[in-house]
This record gives C-alpha cells, sequence and structure tokens, in this order.
C-alpha cells in the first residue's frame, strides 16, 4: 500500500509517472501480463511511437478509436494517445476505468479552444448548428450539436440540410477543406494543430523534384496550399489506405511521423518519406503524442493511474455530440476495421 500511496502522490504532484523501473524487466511481457489479468486493452493512436503500437491491442484514427473505446468489453481502457482522446473514451464508457500515461499528453488544436471563449462566440450566432472536430476538449463537446473526424467530417457536413448555417470548430484548416469539399459557407473558429501547420513549402517541392515519381499526400489538417500540391488528402487512416491499394512504391507524407510504421508493416517494398516541416527537424512529431513511452505505459497499467475523470454533466451533456457521429458514421458505411 505504501507503494502505491507514494506512487499517487508523484502522480497528483507531475501529472505523469516518472518512477524508477527495473532496468532487467521485460516491459513488452510485463504489460501483456497486466493486460490479461486486469482485462484491460490498450487503444494507440498511429502518433504513437513504434513500440507502443506494436502492443496496442486496436491502433486507429480517432474515429476507429471511438468506435472501440465505445464497443470494448474490457474492464480497463488504456490509452496511448493524448488527452482529449482519453476523455472521448471516457465519455463514451463511464463505467470503465480510463487510463492515460502521461496526463500532460495534450493537444495543440484541443487549446486552441477555450471552451469559455467559444461558449460567448457561439452564443452571437444563436441559430447555427456547431460542428466540433473531435480533436477538442470535453467541456467543448457539451458546446457541440456534432462530432466529427477527418475520416467522417465530409458525410458529417453533408448530412446537415443546407439551409442550416454551421459554425465549424476548432480546426479552421479542415474547415475550410470542406469548405471546399462541399460549398457550404461556414463559420470558422480560429484554431489549428501546431504540427500540420509547420509543413514547409519550398521544401517538399524540392523533394518532389527529388523523387519524381512519389506520390505526395497529407492530412486534411495541413494548410491551403499544401493541400493544393496534395495526389490525396485524408485521414491517418485514409493515407494508410492509399500507401497499401495505390500502386506508387515512393510516397511523401504530410502528418505526424508515426504514422509511416504502419505503412512500413503494411508495405514493406515501399519507401515513405516524411514531408519536411519549416524548423530543423528530419521528421514532424507531435511532442504530446510522443510524451507517451512505454515505461509510462507499464507504470500507467501496474497503478492504474492516471484516471480519467470527467464531472457526470460533462459525460451527460458531451455524448449525445459523439453519439450522434457514430450514428452517422455507421448510416455512412465509416466502420474501421
Amino acid at each position: 500500500m505504501a507503494d502505491l500511496h507514494t506512487a499517487t502522490e508523484r502522480l497528483n504532484l507531475n501529472g505523469f509517472l516518472d518512477l524508477e523501473i527495473d532496468p532487467t524487466l521485460d516491459l513488452v511481457e510485463e504489460i501483456n501480463r497486466l493486460k490479461r489479468e486486469k482485462n484491460a486493452i490498450i487503444l494507440a493512436h498511429y502518433y504513437q511511437d513504434s513500440d507502443i503500437q506494436d502492443i496496442a491491442d486496436y491502433i486507429g484514427d480517432s474515429l476507429g478509436l471511438s468506435q472501440k473505446a465505445a464497443s470494448t468489453d474490457a474492464d480497463i481502457i488504456v490509452f496511448a494517445g493524448v488527452h482529449f482522446m482519453a476523455e472521448t473514451a471516457k465519455m463514451l464508457s463511464p463505467g470503465k476505468k480510463v487510463l492515460l500515461p502521461d496526463l500532460k499528453a495534450g493537444c495543440s488544436l484541443a487549446d486552441s479552444c477555450p471552451p469559455a471563449l467559444f461558449k460567448k462566440f457561439k452564443e452571437k450566432h444563436p441559430d447555427h448548428l456547431v460542428v466540433s472536430y473531435i480533436n477538442c476538449t470535453a467541456e467543448l463537446k457539451t458546446l457541440t450539436d456534432i462530432c466529427c473526424t477527418s475520416t467522417n467530417a465530409l458525410a458529417i457536413i453533408e448530412s446537415i440540410p443546407k439551409d442550416q448555417p454551421i459554425i465549424f470548430a476548432p480546426d479552421k484548416n479542415l474547415g475550410a477543406y470542406l469548405i471546399k469539399k462541399t460549398g457550404r459557407d461556414m463559420i470558422l473558429w480560429n484554431g489549428a494543430c501546431m504540427v500540420h501547420e509547420i509543413f514547409s513549402h519550398e521544401r517538399i517541392v524540392k523533394l518532389r523534384q527529388r523523387h519524381p515519381n512519389a506520390k505526395f499526400i497529407a492530412h486534411p489538417e495541413c494548410e491551403a496550399h499544401i493541400l493544393d500540391m496534395a495526389d490525396y488528402i485524408g485521414s491517418t487512416t485514409g493515407l494508410l489506405k492509399y500507401t497499401i491499394n495505390d500502386s506508387a512504391t515512393e510516397f511523401i507524407v504530410a502528418t505526424e511521423a508515426g504514422i509511416l510504421h504502419q505503412m512500413e508493416k503494411a508495405s514493406p517494398h515501399k519507401t515513405f518519406i516524411p514531408a519536411p516541416p519549416e524548423n530543423n527537424c528530419a521528421c514532424n512529431d507531435c511532442p504530446h503524442m510522443k510524451r507517451n513511452t512505454l515505461e509510462k505505459l507499464y507504470l500507467c497499467m501496474k497503478y492504474e493511474l492516471p484516471e480519467i475523470i470527467l464531472p457526470e454533466w460533462v459525460i451527460a451533456q458531451g455524448r449525445a455530440s459523439i453519439d450522434r457521429m457514430l450514428e452517422i458514421s455507421e448510416k455512412a458505411g465509416l466502420i474501421a476495421g
């Protein structure tokens, strides 16, 4: 009990696990043992480190992860992703214990739309229906009519009557892409993802000149001038499927570099090149996603901390927007494999 008490105190103070681990411990074996003993499931986003992806029970994008969180019969959901994803899992499975390896694994896009400010913004447009990208806080979902992901965003917008005015939040880049695709005149919240806004147009042009046979593929969170160059635009799952099915053997990929691990596993004979950012890094990593490590995952499962706790009113008021999204996705046939 003293060990658990100490761990809890350190978690409450630090917001993440920094306890020492026996260096001789086989973490993969221990994590698998804990999964069996605790009837736990590990859900991991494509942007996680490869070792976490390899040990996860399910790897996917936001739509697939939401569907899995809603349907799992596990007692514990361990979410290897960022905070809003674990919150979504808790909203969909309020009776289950939901754990996040590092509470500081946040999201720049979610942070760009504070609920209190958005509430005032929404009040200025009382006749508008609010569609929010799932990359937002649980509290923002309470101010949302329908959530969407990059996989189902087009289907969500097209399901809404054309005479119904829409506010789209928080991603202005995804919103602008949807306006272009649907012709809808939506009001956009001025938010963005730090990872997807940093790609360099000039460096990508030069990279394509060096790899003339490569297809350039991009996530719709990228800025318009990047999307205009793309041979294909899609969600992380969409990008992965495209690389599997397309005949090209080289791809330049404009999204978080974690997805390249699954692309390489699925198509080992193909070459995948991360699109260059404007900074001096070799690739584009999300610092929040990469806060999760195998060591933190093990400690999280061992102590069942940090746990995601949400007020009942947030779950009650916010879940409806996610349920509506899942309902529309199912009707549109957008069910993750």
